[in-house]
């Protein structure tokens, strides 16, 4: 373990789906300590369960602050977070105590981020509507965060990392203008501000993360772009303009286009990044091309954060079936910005 390694704090996520074995998965994985100095936060007990479980051999170590972690191949340091109610949790359920062992790892990996304690965190999935048992009213870990960091200005991306099928050396980002909300409320939340707004984060990250200014496709709402507003008006009045400004301002934006032919060239290396007007229409496209390489970042925030790109997958929780890839990807996304 090399000493100049960023830190990342893994929060467990929901005791009853996946995030604890694929944390005890990945931990397992070689390559996975090689790129920083990931230390857990959530229970202990529930984590050695998960270690037991995917027939680890490493030591779970309760540590109670982040400069004692010591992590290694043998040792899985631990903050705990939540309390013991979450022991009693059935796998695969919804549950309001596992919703509040999840949040309360979140929160104290926001804070250790926010003070400088670690370099990066990377969340393993929550369940949203054990989260909002708990009483915590919040659509996803995006929100939540923005709210902890006090931001306005933020967004939800993938990312897929360069490698078959992305043709792009820097791999393919997809933001969302809209995410966590009914598809009856995308026409009202879809502004050119919103657009613009999102098109600059992706601009700001993909920059960072690979060193030039990205290629940007920006997605239309309608079927065909809106076949010359036969199906709809938004892409003239809202997205063109919105591309238009950000032009202006020297961002490398192209649309608005449809989505299903701007996919296929992202793929095949004409774009590094796209703008998607709404949740499913960027994940499932993306998720396609790579579900198990998928990366979650939240763009915006004063801390870097990067999570799974899949759910708590109930259906196959605690049966050791779970893929890790997702989670050794997201550690190692998160390394890599901040490094």
């Amino acid at each position: 373990m090399k000493s100049n390694q960023p830190t990342v704090a893994l929060t467990m996520g929901d005791p009853a789906g996946v995030g604890p074995e694929i944390i005890a998965g990945a931990w397992q994985r070689s390559g996975f300590l090689d790129v920083s100095r990931p230390v857990v936060l959530g229970h202990p007990e529930i984590l050695r369960r998960a270690v037991r479980l995917c027939q680890g051999h490493a030591e779970v170590v309760e540590i109670d602050r982040v400069a004692k972690a010591s992590p290694s191949e043998r040792v899985i340091p631990c903050l705990r977070c939540g309390s013991d109610d979450a022991l009693e949790v059935e796998a695969g359920r919804i549950d309001a105590r596992s919703g509040e062992a999840a949040y309360e790892a979140v929160v104290a990996a926001a804070r250790l981020a926010l003070a400088g304690e670690v370099d990066a965190i990377t969340t393993a999935p929550l369940h949203k509507e054990a989260l909002h048992l708990a009483g915590h009213h919040y659509p996803g870990h995006t929100e939540l965060l923005a709210e902890l960091c006090g931001v306005d200005d933020f967004a939800m991306m993938l990312y897929l990392g360069a490698g078959d099928p992305i043709a792009s050396s820097g791999g393919l980002a997809v933001v969302h203008v809209t995410l966590h909300t009914a598809l009856a409320n995308v026409f009202a939340e879809l502004t050119a501000d919103a657009v613009l707004a999102k098109a600059r984060l992706a601009d700001r990250f993909m920059n960072r993360l690979n060193g030039t200014r990205p290629r940007i496709g920006v997605c239309s709402l309608n079927p065909h772009g809106g076949e010359g507003c036969l199906f709809g008006t938004e892409e003239q009045t809202i997205i063109r303009p919105a591309v238009e400004r950000g032009r202006a301002e020297g961002i490398a934006l192209e649309g608005p286009m449809p989505a299903d032919t701007l996919m296929v060239q992202a793929r095949d290396g004409k774009y590094d990044a796209i703008v998607a007007m709404y949740h499913d229409q960027g994940h499932i496209a993306l998720k396609l091309l790579g579900m198990h390489r998928a990366v979650n970042v939240t763009l915006g925030l004063p801390i870097i954060r990067t999570s799974v790109a899949h759910g708590t997958a109930f259906d196959i929780a605690w049966q050791g079936k779970a893929e890790v890839n997702s989670m050794v990807e997201a550690v190692r996304v998160a390394a890599r910005i901040a490094g």
